[in-house]
């Protein structure tokens, strides 16, 4: 490994937590993954080879560092294999943003980690809720996708559902969502006045500090280049007929709280061909996975138990 190499990797890590349920697990494997434009992923392998995988992806300014407390708790027992969306975490920015380029990247993970019949939990939050739906017709997520798991996610109208701008909906709140959530500006070091902004944003009012802390870090990691590209593709963003062709078996989780996923959004749910439901979660806002991981967690064991064989010889 090159130096420069190397000082990023040391600087990625040293911008998460260090301990705790959310300090980022050592990983068995990793590996580089090219997409169908040639954009370059990174990708984490966790837990024993031969066990029932689940793929996880990460949501809008996150990294596989957002899915520490899951990776930890389902590794023991299960394949896990987390990557980063391109520009995201330690993969590199490319000019291509959009919803397609999303599921690109999703179907060149699964091609890339999985055998040619092996079936995965594929679990994905928020901008990884939308790579699931935007990937839903494709032929190689259809093949290895036996389940789904959506959490705190949306298939349109984000922005003028976010309820991130406190005042009442219409033409005003809509503008001023897209110019908050679409700012250029840097966020800066993770300060008690950032932390409080974050919090507000993007998690429930219960919210423990140190949950707080993890999220802000991973957030505050997120180059704001890469963090404005996308806000400008997830404002546009209408995936309902992606919605109706993800034909897996898919559950669906939500915070009561959620203000920039609202649980509106979950209405998404009737229009799935095999809805497993949606769980409410009271109280919690959009990071879910960080706010109930052991919830979360304990759900994709349910969808592994009931949708995901173990493979012969495993």
């Amino acid at each position: 490994m090159s130096r420069a190499a190397s000082a990023g990797r040391r600087t990625s890590r040293l911008a998460h937590v260090d301990s705790g349920p959310y300090a980022p697990p050592v990983p068995a494997g990793e590996l580089s993954v090219t997409s169908a434009d040639g954009a370059g992923l990174h990708v984490e392998v966790h837990g024993p080879e031969g066990a029932p995988p689940v793929v996880l992806a990460h949501g809008w300014t996150c990294s596989t560092a957002f899915w520490a407390a899951q990776i930890r708790e389902l590794a023991v027992d299960h394949r896990v294999i987390a990557y980063d969306q391109r520009g995201h975490g330690r993969s590199p920015a490319s000019p291509a943003c959009s919803a397609d380029a999303l599921a690109d990247d999703l179907v060149a993970v699964l091609e890339a980690t999985l055998a040619a019949d092996e079936k995965a939990v594929v679990v994905g939050h928020s901008m990884g809720g939308m790579t699931v739906m935007a990937a839903a017709d494709r032929p190689a997520f259809r093949e290895h996708a036996a389940a789904v798991l959506l959490c705190s996610t949306g298939s349109s109208r984000l922005v003028a559902e976010s309820t991130v701008v406190p005042i009442r909906a219409g033409r005003l709140r809509t503008w001023l969502t897209r110019h908050v959530l679409g700012a250029r500006a840097p966020l800066g070091p993770v300060t008690p006045l950032a932390l409080r902004i974050l919090k507000y944003g993007t998690m429930g009012p219960g919210s423990a500090p140190h949950m707080v802390e993890a999220c802000a870090r991973i957030v505050h990691a997120c180059p704001r280049k890469v963090r404005h590209a996308w806000s400008q593709v997830l404002d546009l963003l209408d995936l309902d007929q992606g919605v109706r062709q993800l034909t897996a078996p898919t559950a669906v989780l939500v915070g009561t709280a959620d203000r920039l996923t609202p649980p509106v959004h979950a209405q998404l749910a009737a229009a799935l061909p095999h809805n497993l439901g949606v769980t409410e979660l009271p109280g919690l806002g959009h990071m879910t996975p960080v706010e109930a991981p052991e919830l979360v967690s304990a759900r994709i064991r349910e969808l592994v138990s009931s949708y995901v064989q173990v493979r012969e010889g495993a």
